[in-house]
């Protein structure tokens, strides 16, 4: 049987220098921080219909002005 990867992570760990190691715990710390948390959308549903039509049709006029342009020279 195949060990779980948690473990195969710290035997590769052990051969590593105390430099490597901080790096690697810092790394699964920043993977940690960077999961996506969320909602279940069910939840969400409440906010069904919460935007007019009205608003909407603004809302996606102004981004169909403002974020379809590419600026070649913004860069």
């Amino acid at each position: 049987m195949d060990r779980p990867i948690v473990d195969k992570v710290v035997e590769q760990l052990k051969d590593l220098p105390q430099e490597l190691q901080w790096r690697v715990l810092e790394f699964t710390r920043a993977l940690a921080r960077s999961t996506p948390r969320g909602v279940p959308g069910q939840e969400l549903l409440r906010f069904a219909g919460a935007i007019s039509p009205d608003d909407a049709k603004l809302m996606r006029e102004a981004i169909e002005r403002g974020c379809e342009q590419v600026d070649a020279n913004e860069w």
